[in-house]
């Protein structure tokens, strides 16, 4: 016979509760489901576990509900049929070469790559026996003649982050399946809304939720999209065995800006066009890089391939009359544009960049510094402003200082 809860202590019965909660209530928020055990109803369902199984809660590492809600819309506005949450973008990428490379295997990184990428692909290589080579962003089907039998990976960034080139992503995705080799892209930039690789033969999508997913710059989180179940399971069996797993927390609050992250991106479009196009008048500016700007290299790529905008991420080189110091009292005279990496929010960034430390210099034409901004959604024409002064102020800066 059962004991009555009236019998039990009181502790037993606090922990033990059992809540009357009246049913029928719904809203428009997913509910945060926050586990580390996940209680079962009888031992044949714990035994008829499989990993394998999306449809099954195993542990709150692997999945909640909450969590399995924010997968879905992902794949759904990428147009993939599964997806794996991960801490951080970076660590998304780390689950990609986990899953699909090994000792002695050869992996090919855009030589434009996002620097985190290319600096675990040295790590790899250095101390794991992989063999990494950097490819020409632009080199389309060239691709082909870097192939080896060992060649198991090929990664593409659409645009590359900071240099702003778009590759034709249909030419090398073509290649790379005649030859059997795996694809995957760092879709970051346009948060799959404007960009969608599985159309392109892609097969694994990188995302920085971190970025337009969250919109408020105060979480990290990563997912890594496929189309293809294997793929998945793959993904899904390297990312259990190294333990990762993502906050309920930090799920719902990306749930939460789901619904907004478009209306979201194409404001900071049309900010960020309007100041680029504005700054091709400058004379300060040598090189203004947005892809949606006929002379950035990858136009007719980003005309044929992006629909919806290019979001508000865009590069400008400065004339080289100007040094490297002056440069960086440029972007400390900002007032509007903070100094950070990590875009998306509502807030508008600012970084100059030392190029010959990320890339083969033979395959960077400018001679002046880079600097990289971000257009958040404060008023374009106060941002304007903020640049413009900036920029005014230049020729009033001291030619020497620390060369970065």
């Amino acid at each position: 016979m059962s004991q009555s809860r009236s019998s039990r202590s009181q502790q037993t019965r606090i922990v033990h509760a059992e809540d009357k909660i009246t049913p029928g209530f719904d809203s428009f928020s997913v509910p945060v489901a926050r586990a580390s055990t996940v209680v079962f109803p009888d031992l044949a369902t714990l035994r008829a576990l499989d990993w394998r199984d999306d449809t099954q809660w195993r542990y709150g590492l692997h999945a909640t509900p909450t969590s399995a809600a924010l997968t879905q819309r992902l794949a759904a506005i990428e147009g993939g049929e599964h997806a794996l949450l991960y801490p951080s973008g970076l660590s998304a990428i780390s689950g990609v070469y986990f899953a699909f490379v090994k000792s002695g295997d050869d992996v090919l990184i855009p030589d434009n790559v996002y620097s985190p990428n290319r600096d675990h692909g040295d790590w790899l290589a250095r101390d794991f026996g992989l063999s990494v080579r950097y490819y020409d962003p632009m080199i389309g089907a060239g691709i082909a003649d870097l192939i080896r039998p060992e060649t198991k990976l090929i990664w593409l960034e659409a645009p590359g982050s900071v240099t702003m080139e778009v590759p034709d992503t249909r030419a090398i995705t073509a290649v790379a399946k005649a030859r059997g080799v795996l694809t995957a892209t760092d879709n970051t930039y346009s948060a799959g809304l404007a960009f969608k690789p599985f159309e392109l033969g892609i097969d694994i999508s990188v995302q920085a939720l971190t970025k337009y997913q969250s919109g408020g710059s105060d979480l990290l989180m990563g997912a890594a999209i496929t189309a293809n179940h294997d793929l998945h399971l793959k993904l899904k069996a390297a990312r259990m065995r190294v333990g990762i797993g993502v906050s309920a927390d930090d799920c719902s609050l990306v749930l939460r800006s789901l619904p907004s992250m478009k209306v979201r991106f194409e404001q900071h479009d049309r900010s960020a066009l309007a100041l680029a196009r504005w700054l091709k008048t400058r004379p300060e500016i040598a090189a203004v890089l947005h892809p949606a700007l006929p002379d950035c290299p990858g136009h007719e790529f980003f005309a044929r391939d992006f629909s919806g905008g290019a979001g508000g991420l865009f590069s400008v080189v400065f004339d080289g009359r100007y040094t490297p110091a002056q440069v960086d009292a440029f972007c400390e005279a900002l007032e509007l544009f903070a100094l950070g990496w990590s875009w998306g929010g509502a807030h508008s960034l600012v970084m100059p960049y030392n190029i010959g430390s990320m890339r083969s210099a033979a395959q960077w034409p400018h001679a002046g510094t880079l600097v990289r901004f971000y257009v958040g959604l404060e008023d374009e024409a106060d941002l304007r402003a903020d640049i413009g002064r900036a920029l005014d102020g230049l020729d009033q800066q001291p030619e020497i200082g620390s060369v970065k």
